[in-house]
């Protein structure tokens, strides 16, 4: 059975361990499946980059426990090799609880942990960190060995391991300081595989250094996959059969073309996202603002997913185009779906990270500023009813920003906001034809939200060739 690879906490070591297995079995030829637990973007774009299979979230808040489970088991057993990246530390989850942990995923799937301890500073304090993390619970977990992260020296790593074996936990490699596994971040996390220019050189360096490091001998039966369930079908369908309330009839003949912003600035995006507009009779298309591309014409609805429009605000203000049919596609009625990032994109004014205001489509009235960090799971309430949802249904979703809005006209609101330790709260617009918010949601969680928007688009009457492509448009202030 597959592994699930934890820490004692964030930045321990759990991707790079992840990367260099993934590296290794692509250079074997293997397919390995890569899986990551909880809210991610980042982690699992690296990982599908490295293994060449997209990595698949596993997160029982977002989408319930039977999804996690059908995913795993379809997804995995059609691969050589499976691995799952566990999420901040073992037992983090919702609030102090360890709710869709690490700890609770492992434990739900039957999976052995194997613990990435990062051990710099550390001699045989170790076995009382690594005793203490298998011995905690509940949940409790199978702790199958230890891997240590950013080992000295050959001395430092006698002492680590003499500490491990008082306490019969198996050291399954070590990880030495190599600039291949200093991996460069920003303030939502590492960087996307698009920005690291010597990915490739680095994947090689990954495969060597688990050749060079790591137990496989141990480790390999650690990443065996998980058996087909008897009478499982495709998760996605799945899903959509099971959705409560039913289906909505889309009325559609064929697929219905939806464009997709999808460039550097907006590539936050789980890739069931496109499977469920697929199923239920819609057409990905791919639309760059930052190209200033026009809307695909034709279109019939407007995804804009999360990302990092601030760090592009000046590039995205000079894309006329984009911003222009952006606009004249709010007014015309094209459905419009925007989460986080995207959000930004439909204000008036977005703040780049020097403070300096960029302008913006000006379909919605605010302006984003940086500001304090929004973090944590959110248990949404709709407002009103508006493109995707009607009032008083719930939905769990996820919120992690540093940028905030500034004079946001007053109204209703989309959602009732709930979390741990913040106040509850309104949030988002919702319209006839828009639906915008800080909320990231998996549609897996929540299929009623495409096959909502795939009716809305079989309603909308398509978006016409551009006709203000070279329209002149006023200077960003």
């Amino acid at each position: 059975m597959a592994c699930l690879i934890a820490a004692p906490s964030s930045g321990s070591g759990k991707t790079l361990l992840s990367l260099c297995l993934a590296a290794w079995a692509r250079r074997q030829g293997l397919q390995l499946q890569p899986f990551k637990v909880g809210p991610d973007y980042l982690d699992p774009q690296l990982l599908s980059q490295v293994s060449g299979r997209l990595c698949r979230n596993l997160d029982p808040l977002l989408c319930g426990p039977e999804w996690v489970e059908r995913s795993f088991h379809w997804h995995g057993s059609r691969a050589d090799l499976a691995l799952v990246e566990g999420v901040m530390g073992l037992f983090d989850g919702r609030g102090p609880s360890s709710e869709g942990s690490s700890a609770a995923v492992a434990a739900q799937l039957g999976l052995p942990v194997v613990l990435v301890v990062e051990a710099s500073r550390q001699a045989g304090s170790v076995a009382a960190l690594v005793r203490g993390f298998r011995d905690h619970g509940p949940p409790p977990v199978r702790l199958a060995g230890v891997v240590l992260n950013r080992v000295g020296s050959e001395r430092h790593h006698a002492l680590l391991a003499e500490a491990l074996q008082a306490i019969e936990v198996p050291l399954l490699g070590v990880l030495p300081h190599h600039p291949s596994l200093e991996l460069p971040s920003r303030h939502l996390g590492l960087l996307p595989p698009g920005e690291l220019h010597d990915l490739e050189q680095r994947q090689e360096q990954w495969a060597e250094l688990a050749v060079r490091q790591l137990n496989l001998e141990l480790l390999l039966p650690l990443l065996a996959p998980p058996a087909a369930q008897l009478g499982a079908g495709d998760p996605i369908h799945w899903c959509l059969r099971h959705q409560q309330p039913p289906l909505e009839a889309s009325g559609g003949s064929g697929p219905l073309p939806v464009a997709i912003a999808s460039d550097a600035a907006f590539h936050f995006r789980y890739p069931e996202a496109g499977e469920l507009l697929q199923a239920v009779g819609l057409e990905p298309v791919a639309w760059s603002p930052l190209a200033d591309e026009p809307l695909p014409a034709g279109c019939r609805a407007v995804l804009l997913p999360g990302g990092y429009p601030e760090l592009h605000a000046a590039r995205l203000a000079a894309s006329r185009r984009s911003l222009a049919d952006l606009a004249r596609a709010a007014a015309g009625g094209v459905p419009l779906v925007a989460e986080c990032g995207g959000l930004l994109l439909l204000g008036e004014q977005l703040a780049d990270g020097e403070g300096r205001l960029h302008r913006m489509a000006g379909v919605l009235p605010f302006q984003a500023r940086r500001g304090g960090l929004s973090l944590g799971y959110r248990q949404a309430t709709a407002r009103a009813a508006g493109l995707l949802v009607r009032p008083g249904e719930t939905f769990s979703g996820h919120e992690f920003h540093r940028w905030q809005l500034e004079s946001v006209a007053s109204g209703d609101g989309l959602w009732q906001l709930d979390g741990w330790g913040t106040a509850t709260r309104s949030e988002g617009w919702t319209a006839p034809n828009v639906h915008a918010s800080w909320l990231h949601l998996h549609w897996a969680g929540c299929p009623v939200i495409p096959s909502r928007l795939a009716a809305a688009a079989a309603r909308a009457v398509p978006l016409p060739m551009s006709a203000v492509s070279s329209a002149p448009m006023s200077p960003s202030p």
